[in-house]
């Protein structure tokens, strides 16, 4: 864990303690005979490219401490016991965290400082000139990670603003627009106070709290933008007027101005603008891959050996389109096929000819076409178990058969699910329609004429 959130740190802290540092104090000393920079860091600059592995897992380290944080009392205890000494600060960890990445975009600011400074006949423009474009490089990757991490705060504070119960907290969510706004009501055509947080993918439409403690805001409806509508309307009571029409609901709304039914409405637009262009990039991404694939034909899957997309070229899964992040829905590749999938999609295996008939994993599609199953013939593999249990399946973290064992009796073979909405439970499916709790050690609760016993997997 330790690895995964700090990464390559300790070696960056080597590289400045060792090299670039005592270089920079032993040329001060020599200033007066050597006044230069420009050389020492046109040497040692590339160096700095270590920060690139630093900044390229800093989304997922934010991503384990907060999960980290949420899940596991004694590592939130840890944090907060340590980020109380007096050597932090009173600053949070994932301040700290965020420091390195600042580091470059500091460096370049004062190398830029510099050269202003510096007349162009020194003997250190041209060195220093380098130095800079090298350093830039590695600012424009680190400035992307400061930007994620201020997206990121506020995030989280509309999150605590509206109760900790939306689950808004996700690198991939942008916040676009916020504000008060009117709504009018259908009946009496009075205008109602409401406020609306518009982000990349959705529009949360809140009614104000009035609370001096805890959330200030209850969301009454959420709109996805995919296949959101802007229409402008006409009021004679109710001027600067308009409507957003989504699948989840319509509302008209009333804006303070014109000039702010302009901004709401030009924010809508181009987030619904920009929405249909990721889409049809990401549509585009897979219609190329299917030509490309194109060359391993339907009689040739399993016999030939698939070109595999690349991690980075997808965001989310290929087959079921859900987005893909560090912890519960990670990237696999089916093996017939070459796809990016994940775990949901790719919990089938099929003996391939081109690796000598051994089981490997694949996606659905390809199992069925590789093995001749039909969606029939599928739900008799799953089992009754699994079929029973879908509904719960469908809205889970994770699940799938597990082996338990009480005491002395033999191993006996269960469907295991761990919910979305009650992550720190493991239901275990022992019959159609029949649940039970189960603690990690292996402590089996009332059975299906008794009681259920909650307890949680961190007990």
């Amino acid at each position: 864990m330790v690895n995964k959130i700090f990464s390559n740190i300790s070696s960056i802290n080597a590289f400045h303690s060792k090299f670039l540092l005592p270089e920079l104090e032993k040329r001060m000393q020599e200033w007066e005979t050597t006044p230069r920079i420009g050389d020492i860091l046109q040497k040692l600059a590339p160096f700095l490219k270590m920060y690139g592995e630093y900044v390229k897992g800093f989304d997922n380290a934010m991503e384990l401490v907060k999960n980290m944080t949420e899940r596991i009392p004694q590592f939130k205890s840890l944090v907060e016991e340590i980020q109380k000494q007096k050597i932090c600060g009173s600053l949070t960890l994932q301040h700290h965290m965020l420091e390195p990445v600042q580091r470059i975009p500091r460096y370049e600011m004062l190398l830029k400082d510099y050269l202003r400074k510096l007349p162009p006949d020194s003997l250190d423009w041209n060195d220093a000139k380098k130095s800079l474009e090298i350093i830039s490089t590695a600012a424009s990757h680190s400035n992307s990670a400061i930007r994620k991490m201020e997206n990121l705060k506020k995030l989280l504070e509309i999150y605590e603003m509206l109760g900790e119960e939306e689950d808004i907290v996700n690198p991939s969510n942008e916040l676009i627009k916020e504000g008060q706004i009117l709504k009018l009501a259908a009946r009496n055509t009075s205008a109602q106070e409401r406020y609306l947080f518009l982000f990349n993918n959705m529009l949360l439409y809140c009614v104000p709290r009035f609370s001096l403690v805890g959330s200030k805001f209850t969301v009454r409806t959420r709109v996805g933008i995919d296949g959101m509508k802007i229409v402008e309307t006409q009021n004679e009571e109710y001027p600067h007027t308009f409507q957003v029409s989504g699948k989840e609901r319509t509302l008209e709304l009333q804006a303070s101005s014109a000039q702010d039914k302009e901004e709401w409405i030009k924010a809508l637009q181009e987030t619904i603008d920009a929405f249909h262009q990721r889409h049809e990039t990401f549509r585009n991404a897979i219609a190329k891959d299917n030509d490309i694939h194109s060359e391993v034909s339907t009689a040739e899957l399993g016999k030939r050996a698939p070109r595999w997309i690349r991690d980075n070229e997808v965001t989310m899964c290929m087959k079921c389109k859900e987005s893909f992040n560090a912890l519960t829905r990670r990237r696999h590749h089916c093996r017939a096929c070459g796809y990016v999938v994940c775990w949901k999609c790719s919990d089938y295996k099929a003996q391939l000819e081109y690796d000598g008939g051994k089981l490997n994993k694949v996606c659905k599609d390809c199992y069925q076409i590789i093995s001749g199953f039909t969606e029939s013939e599928e739900k008799k593999r799953k089992g009754i178990l699994e079929i029973e249990s879908a509904e719960v399946s469908g809205n889970s973290v994770v699940c799938s058969f597990l082996q338990y064992m009480e005491k002395s009796k033999p191993w006996q073979k269960a469907w295991c699910v761990i919910p979305k909405q009650d992550p720190l439970v493991l239901y275990m499916y022992g019959a159609p329609q029949v649940s039970n709790h189960i603690c990690p050690k292996g402590q089996m609760p009332l059975g299906a004429g008794g009681s259920k016993t909650r307890v949680s997997l961190f007990h």
